[in-house]
This record gives C-alpha cells, structure tokens and sequence, in this order.
C-alpha cells in the first residue's frame, strides 16, 4: 500500500488518474479531511523554487532591511557557498555562542527528513550552537509539573488517566478551557488512527457528564457549557477549593499522607496574608460565576467520582502556571487523586494520543550527536535574547545570560506565527548579522531572511513516519518529484558540510533510503514483533498491538496507595501543595487576570482549517477566509458596541499592533471576549500613519512578557484589544 503520512494521520495515495491524489488511510474510524490538502502545496503560488539572497543583504546593509527587501535567485552552488562562508565567519569571529539554531517541531511527521533533527546534526558538528528548550505548546507546563509531582510526570499528557478508564469509572469530568475536536485531529508524527471522538461519544452514552468552562462554548464538544471570564480559572478553582475547606469536606489525614503544604495551602484559601479569603463571593466578579454555582460545583467534586481537565492553552499565559497548580490542589484535596479514571488531566483532546491506552513508538531519530555548546534560552525568550545580549533572566530557580547572537539559522517552524508581539520581534530580528531559513513557501519567516533554501515538501520525499507517543508506523511515500533546483534539507545541508570539510560525517556515505532503512531497524530492535523490512515497505505501515488493560499504569495510582513504596521524585517524596520556587517567584499571588482600558479579551485557539500556519493557502483555509480576511468573532452586543456589522472588514487593535479581520456575531462568544483564530501569515503594511497585519495573525496583538520568573513560557492568552470599524 502507498501512503502518505502528515500530522493530520495517514492517507492512501490515488494514481488511478494520473494526477496523485489523497484519500482516508482504510483503518483511520475517524479521518481528518485536512491533510488531504497537502497536494495543493505542490503549486502553491507562495512556493519557493530557487535559492533565494536579499537584496540589501549582498549590498552589506547590516540587516537593515530585513523583512522590507526584495529576492534575487542564485544557484544552488553560490548559495550553499555564501551559507558556508557565513558560518565560518561567524564562529570564527565570535565563536560558536554567537549562532542561534532556530528551528521547531511540525515541520515534518518523518523521522529522517526531520527539520530540526537534520539542523541540529549539521549544526553540531560545525562546532554547536546556542539551543532553545521547551515548547510553545506546552514550555510554562513542563517547567512547572516537576515541582508538584516530579519529573516523571512532566511530559504532556503523562500525569492523565486513559480513556478506558475514565470510561468505565464514569468520573463528573470538569474542564476548563474544554477540548475542542479539531485539536484532537492532529499528532506530531502522525497517527494511522483518530480514536478521541470515539471515546468522547462513549463516555457520553454511557452517563457521562462532562462540564467545560471557557468563554467559547465552541470548546465544549459535548455535556454542558458554562461561560467564564478569560484567566479566571485558577480563581474559580480556589474558590471551589474554599468551598471544600469552610465545609469541612477535606480528609486532612489523607491528604497529609500523599502531600505536603497542606496547611499554608488552607492557609492562602483563608486569606491570612493577603487578607482576601478566596470564597466564591471573592471569585464570582473576577470569574463571571455566580457564587451559588460555584458552590453547586464544588460539591460535586467532593462526591465524586471526579476528574479536573485542563486545556494546554490555559498555560500559555502571563501567570499561567496558576490554573495548572490550582488544579492539581483542587483534586488532591478533593480526594479524587489516585483514583481508577479520576484526578487530574492536563490536555484531553489536546493532540490525538493524549488519554489513549496505547504503546508508545518511543524509537530512534536522526541522529544528532553531542552539542558542543551548552548555552541556550527557553524557546518563548527569543526576542528578548535579540534585544537584551548580556543581559540575565531568571529561569526555574536559575540564572540565564543572554547570548550575543550574529548568526541565525531557520529551519522547520515559523517564529513569525508562534512567537508573540510580532512586531516587537521584527525589529529585534534586524539585529543579528545574517539570517539562514530553510523553508518550501514564502512564510513571514522566510521573508525575514538574507538567504533561503527552498525546501522540498512531506510529499516529495520519502520517509519513515512515526509520533512517539503513538502506535502507527508508516513508510510515507515519494508521491511526486519536487520542482527542478528544490531540494531537501539533508542534501542542502550536506552540500554546505561539505564546503566545511566534513560531509563525509555528515551523511556518513548513506544515502535518504539508507537512512530510512536505518531508522526502522532501530524501531525493530525496540519492538521485535515488528515485520521485516521488506514486509514493512509492501505493507506500508505498521501497528502495535494494544497493552492489556492491566498493563496501562494509571498515573499516581501505585503512589497514593502505598506512598512510602512509591515515592514521587519531588523534595519530600510527595505531591508539593506549595513549592518554594513557586512562593519565591509570586505565583502563589494575585489572582485577579490583568485588565487595561481595551475592552475585547483576545482568545486565540488553533484553527480548524489548518495545523497552526501551515496549508495557510489550502482551499481549505481560504474558504474559511471572507473577502480575504481571517474572521474573528465576538457576541452581537460587543458588535453593537463598536458599531459594527457582523460581516464588515475591521481592525482589532492594542497598544502592541493592528491586525485587519472581518468580524462576525456568535452568540457562543461570551461577552467581553472576542476569538481569532491562530494561523494567519503576518504581513504587515503601511495604511497611513499606522502598520497593519492584513494576514490577520492574532500574535501581532499578544505580548511577549515570559509567563513568569520561574518557567519564562509563552504568554499568548490574555491580550485586551479593541474592535473598531476599518477606514481604509
């Protein structure tokens, strides 16, 4: 069987008519329609197809112009020459600190043709590089999580109890932020098999109830919606926790036996110090909630069985280790850690594999060697590290400085999507020397860049596909030819290595088949059960078969009931109520989300119609655009306000940028909020005094501040805009 594999899930490639096609891979019960779209990559109109050197950057203009220049194509020689000679200049001159390796996961579900991987391998053995750690998705959670429960539980998804489970325990499943479906279609690596909407429906028929708080009632996929005010989830759920104290409904001795903090824990829900008790008459104007239903949901909790559901976006916010802290205290206290399908979960529905009783594909990569420089930053710092060079910032109870960066080099990942206040970012990315991307369209990021490689796609090289926290194994097919002078990232950074002198460990004389064959020997040796490889390359996938149920460890489960046996990896062994590193840094403070004089909360959820900003131009994506505009939207009152018509081009603005939409009215908006999706391409235009992202990208809008001292994470959630008419 041919298949292609992309993170949407596998798909059957279709020659029967002499153009490929893509079809539903036969076992997937749940398909995502989107990565059917990636074919239309092939003529993209926004495709590169030659190396590509900025105008300004020839001419010595420092950087001067990047982001406002034009391109002129060079052949594959001179290119990989220029990159070469900038790379030896630059170690040379300031050393191997002085170059950044900018690259991030989703720019390939394949092992060998990997971005990243192939960036860092090259990188490596040029000398190394500065690195970034931790993600986008989920960097302000990870840093955070060891600190309550230890660092085997910091891996998304890894404290969560599986579907089975919570299906058969049939738990009140309380969920903040929710988890919307569409999120649930995509998996890094791919899946051959999209199984959350089965469970979800399950759980449901069988009694379930599920009660999802958020501000969009999009965001519950099933059971009751019940709106909240944008970051006031940790203040509901202290409130709640109030509730279970002043009623005398915590097992104190219990809770003693698994924890610790408990008592200065009742002690910040009592208001000793800050002299505000955290009743629901506290939370009820910060969260939009009346007291009464908070109360109502409290005490559910404590019937239980429960279990507390946090989206990942609810971290990704200034202070955003608060929910997942509150949260986490909330069951403990509750009773409900430890349970069979109850407690906690962080990201049900996130990506695919989350909550799925499954054996993880956890195999080898494309090898990337020792890096020689131990230097790096969190990966949402890297504005700050362009425009603070020297500087320190604190990280997890540490100090950082800040490099000196001459050398940027890009590949896989689009900085000028993810990252936040893009403008802030643009200038700061002038700053360094050069800047290297490679990628197969003109992305902002591309367009910020001194010379580009074009890249071929997913679909026009072959690959072996895999996610490690899934059970699908693929051989993802060549389904056509790139363009003549496009090339992969592997033989354009094995032509540079070899201007460097050291191809030959580079490559290591293998050719892409070899390395692919390689890799899946390696997945061999971890699961002997799978076939041989010319069985695999007949087959075209691969699948593990299911864990018995008895197999599929529930998280803390052997913990709470024999603590002593079982210890957790934190200082006292136990789940932490009140770390010190989180009393040191204030976020066992301050409750209350940040308010200015705008009058819009900006949510930005990942969009339906694409994974993050790829298959930007995709007929998919363009049909959910009108009159060319992303579409935002907000309730009919809040349109009302601004004096707006549902359908009318209009500009959302604060004091960090404009962006230009088209809005519409959507009663599941709560009011005071309005909702852009994430995706659209940055490009930013002059219109009279004022810049203005027409790609309508809502992180021209967020602010680039770090979550806090202690995970310095991304700080997208929680942005006040404006909404107001468009006058051009």
């Amino acid at each position: 069987m041919e298949l292609f594999a992309s993170h949407f899930g596998a798909y059957e490639v279709d020659r029967t008519t002499g153009t490929p096609t893509l079809r539903p891979f036969r076992h997937d019960p749940c398909p995502s329609p989107l990565g059917q779209d990636f074919l239309s990559l092939a003529d993209d109109p926004e495709r590169i197809l030659s190396p590509m050197a900025r105008r300004g950057w020839l001419e010595g203009d420092a950087g001067a112009k990047r982001g406002q220049d034009d391109f002129v194509p060079i052949d594959m020689d001179q290119a990989t020459q220029l990159a070469a000679h900038e790379l030896d200049r630059v170690r040379k001159a300031y050393g191997n600190r002085a170059i950044f390796g900018g690259s991030y996961g989703w720019g390939s579900a394949g092992r060998f043709h990997h971005p990243q991987s192939q960036l860092k391998r090259f990188l490596n053995m040029a000398g190394g590089f500065v690195s970034a750690r931790n993600t986008y998705s989920y960097g302000t959670a990870k840093v955070l999580i060891p600190h309550l429960v230890g660092d085997q539980y910091a891996d998304p998804g890894g404290l969560n109890p599986t579907w089975d489970r919570i299906i058969d325990a049939q738990p009140f499943i309380l969920s903040f932020g929710g988890m919307r479906l569409s999120n649930a279609q995509v998996e890094a690596g791919g899946t051959g098999a999209h199984r959350m909407p089965a469970y979800l429906e399950s759980f449901i028929k069988n009694g379930g109830e599920m009660l999802t708080l958020s501000p969009d009632a999009r965001d519950a996929p099933a059971g009751e919606h019940l709106a909240i005010n944008a970051g006031a989830d940790a203040a509901a759920m202290l409130a709640m926790a109030h509730v279970l104290l002043v009623e005398n409904a915590i097992d104190h001795s219990a809770v003693h036996k698994i924890s610790t903090g408990l008592d200065a824990f009742c002690d910040l829900l009592r208001g000793v110090d800050d002299g505000f008790e955290k009743s629901p008459e506290w939370a009820a104007p910060i969260t939009g909630i009346d007291a009464k239903t908070l109360r109502d949901i409290a005490r559910r909790l404590s019937h239980g069985p429960a279990l507390i559901n946090l989206a990942w976006s609810l971290q990704r916010a200034v202070k955003g280790e608060q929910p997942y802290w509150a949260a986490l205290a909330l069951a403990t206290i509750s009773g409900q850690i430890g349970r069979s399908g109850c407690g906690i979960a962080y990201g049900l529905g996130a990506v695919s594999s989350v909550g799925v009783p499954l054996r993880r594909l956890k195999g080898p990569a494309f090898e990337q060697g020792p890096n020689p420089v131990s230097d790096y930053i969190p990966v949402a710092r890297i504005t700050q590290m362009l425009e603070q060079p020297g500087q320190q910032i604190a990280y997890n109870g540490d100090k950082l400085t800040l490099p000196d960066i001459r050398l940027i080099w890009w590949a896989g990942g689009n900085p000028f999507h993810h990252h936040q206040d893009l403008n802030r970012l643009a200038k700061a990315w002038r700053r360094p020397e050069t800047v290297i991307v490679h990628d197969s369209v003109w992305t902002a990021t591309a367009r910020h860049a001194d010379l580009v490689f074009p890249s071929a796609t997913s679909f026009e090289r072959q690959d072996i596909a895999a996610g490690s926290r899934d059970d699908w194994l693929f051989l993802s097919t060549q389904v056509m030819e790139p363009p003549q002078g496009v090339e992969t990232d592997h033989s354009v950074l094995s032509r540079i290595s070899k201007h460097l002198g050291f191809a030959d460990k580079f490559h290591e004389g293998l050719s892409a088949d070899d390395w692919i064959a390689r890799l899946y020997k390696g997945y061999q040796t971890a699961f002997p059960e799978l076939p041989n490889w010319e069985q695999f390359c007949q087959d075209g996938f691969a699948h593990l078969a299911p864990p018995a149920p008895e197999d599929v460890e529930q998280p803390l489960e052997k913990f709470v009931a024999a603590p002593q046996t079982w210890p957790l990896s934190t200082p006292s062994g136990k789940i932490e109520l009140m770390p010190k590193l989180m009393q040191k840094t204030g976020l066992l403070s301050s409750f209350e989300p940040d308010s200015t004089r705008a009058s819009l909360r900006l949510l930005s959820p990942q969009p339906a119609q694409r994974l993050h900003s790829q298959l930007n131009m995709s007929p998919t994506a363009q049909a959910a655009r009108k009159h060319g505009c992303e579409i935002a939207r907000a309730h009919p009152k809040e349109l009302e306000r601004a004096g707006v018509k549902s359908g009318e081009i209009c500009l959302l603005s604060n004091q960090n940028g404009t962006v230009q939409i088209v809005i519409e009215a959507d009663i599941n908006v709560m009011e005071g909020h309005v909702t852009l999706v994430t995706g659209g391409w940055y490009n930013p235009v002059k219109r009279e005094a004022h810049q203005v992202d027409l790609g309508g990208n809502p992180n021209t809008l967020t602010a680039d501040l770090g979550s806090s001292a202690l995970s310095q994470g991304a700080s997208a959630g929680g942005a006040w805009v404006d909404l107001r008419p468009s006058t051009w």
